[in-house]
């Protein structure tokens, strides 16, 4: 239930000083330049930051924060294409194991007094070979070493050419360099700082660090020497600055939305998607002339998965899978539960969004077939009062409730075990649980991510596959798809693989998530993009 208004304006009281007090600091820069609202772009994070260091942008929020300060080899577009970055251009050799990056020869650090007074320095290739090291660095314990798993070796061949050699073909390689983690950072900075420049960031990005007090405030400014234009020849970024409040309660958050007093809220959150979506996920009339709403798949597969090594019978029979497949109906839960906010999963387990995707393999609603499919297990194996338990947490009872009355309606019975999360992520990865609820957010926005759950040598709980799937001809294609350079042909071969899972039923695609953004009338150029990575340097306010 929504709080009354005058509650939450006492609540958010603090917070609306907060904003002013933002903008008071941004207005007394010592250059004292001054800049009107229409230049800073306001947003809210729900807690605080952890490092503004890229080698920690493990959290959406710090990937968001660090996202403004520092640039990469190759960067990600919202069609989630790798485009050109600090490289310029790239090869890659025919067994596909070196690659090798030119540089561009105008990409700047932002000014510190580490390269002198008031100055800054070109980025090199030798900057890449350290902050490539960094990740490496046992000490350091960057949670993003494992983007460098399958790299043999890197090296700054000359200032503006770098190589990196492989250990064997991974052609989702170029995409996992697009995460923030392989963001260049200078290494007189970062020794100058030691562990705190986790707190005093100096990139090469569209905007640089001006202040962060803790859970208050964060401030980013316009990086003036910033190498990116846009399409007319304007260099980016638009905005001035960047003003990042720290408020928890969700529910205030929407309020300051509302009141025009931040420009942006991602995500549907239970507390306000009443107050501001219908039932068909609708911006209702109130907000329809303030506020914009932009949605898009968002790389989240949810999914209910079947232990495939249970000796229970009706987990190992395809008959019992697919009926679970064809007996509810995904839309009818999408608005019933979501305000329709995500996407009925009718095609396989590579989400929407994702080179791969074919919306054609998966399972409609078919009562009648799914009855069928029933009735014809009880006759095969005389087993007359058929019976699977599917274990969730509280999170996801609603889902699986839903689900458990469609299915019931075939003549199976369905038990619902709600557990914390802690034991069913250890009951799951040890096979312990004939059929559980699961979620698979890309760890790089490639469909391999996605496929890597069902290939016979990843077996839980040495690796993802929790269903212990086990096919040869599958087997047989993943390995294949390592070989294959061609975007368009491993894209096919994706689809075919895709397509064997969902043949065999080793799981029930519930839906792909959404990203949901909320956005004043007055920002423009925000856009949308799978993985919600916000990109500020090509937005304007009007």
């Amino acid at each position: 239930m929504i709080k009354p208004l005058s509650q939450l304006l006492e609540q958010s009281f603090h917070y609306i000083s907060i904003s002013c007090i933002v903008l008071i600091l941004l207005s007394c820069d010592t250059n004292k330049s001054k800049f009107n609202d229409q230049l800073v772009f306001r947003y809210n994070e729900h807690k605080n930051i952890s490092s503004l260091d890229p080698a920690f942008s493990k959290d959406i929020a710090d990937i968001w924060a660090t996202n403004q300060l520092f640039n990469g080899l190759v960067q990600m577009d919202d069609e989630m294409k790798v485009l050109p970055c600090i490289a310029k251009k790239w090869s890659i050799s025919d067994d596909g194991l070196t690659y090798s990056f030119s540089l561009r020869n105008d990409v700047l650090f932002h000014k510190h007094k580490s390269f002198g007074k008031d100055a800054t320095r070109t980025v090199i290739a030798l900057d890449f070979e350290y902050s490539l090291n960094r990740l490496l660095d046992t000490q350091l314990a960057s949670p993003g070493s494992w983007v460098l798993q399958k790299v043999d070796s890197f090296r700054a061949v000359n200032d503006t050419l770098f190589e990196i050699k492989l250990k064997q073909p991974f052609p989702a390689f170029l995409g996992l360099l697009t995460m923030k983690y392989c963001s260049v950072v200078p290494r007189e900075v970062v020794e100058h700082y030691g562990n705190d420049f986790r707190s005093n960031p100096i990139g090469t990005g569209p905007f640089q660090f001006k202040r962060w007090e803790e859970n208050l405030k964060l401030v980013f400014r316009k990086n003036p020497d910033y190498f990116e234009s846009d399409s007319s020849g304007q260099r980016l970024p638009y905005l001035e600055a960047v003003a990042v409040t720290f408020l928890p309660d969700k529910q205030s958050e929407f309020l300051q939305f509302a009141q025009g007093n931040i420009d942006f809220v991602s995500g549907l959150d239970a507390s306000y998607k009443d107050e501001i979506l219908t039932a068909s996920g609708q911006l209702r009339e109130m907000y329809v002339n303030d506020i914009d709403m932009i949605r898009g798949p968002y790389l989240n597969t949810e999914y209910l998965a079947f232990y495939m090594d249970s000796k229970v019978p009706e987990m190992q029979s395809e008959l019992i899978r697919k009926a679970v497949n064809y007996g509810f109906d995904r839309q009818k839960m999408m608005v019933y539960l979501r305000n329709g906010v995500g996407i009925p999963a009718n095609g396989g387990f590579i989400p929407k969004g994702l080179p791969g995707y074919n919306e054609s393999i998966g399972f409609d609603y078919q009562p009648q077939k799914a009855r069928e499919l029933v009735s014809q297990f009880k006759k095969e194996t005389g087993l007359q009062n058929p019976e699977i338990t599917i274990t969730t947490t509280s999170n996801y009872l609603s889902f699986c409730e839903f689900i458990q009355r469609e299915i019931q309606k075939t003549g199976l019975k369905v038990n619902v075990d709600v557990i914390p999360a802690a034991t069913l992520k250890d009951a799951k990865a040890n096979g312990k649980l004939d059929l559980f609820r699961a979620s698979w957010v890309a760890d790089y926005p490639d469909a391999e991510n996605y496929l890597s759950l069902y290939y016979s040598k990843n077996f839980a709980p040495n690796g993802p596959n929790y269903s212990h799937f086990k096919n040869s001809q599958f087997d047989e294609w993943y390995e294949k798809s390592f070989t294959i350079t061609d975007p368009e042909k491993r894209e096919l071969l994706y689809s075919k693989m895709d397509s064997l899972i969902m043949q065999k039923t080793p799981v029930v695609v519930m839906f792909y998530d959404e990203v949901l953004r909320f956005t004043r009338k007055n920002v423009k150029g925000l856009g949308i993009n799978p993985i919600n990575l916000l990109d500020l340097k090509r937005v304007s306010k009007d």
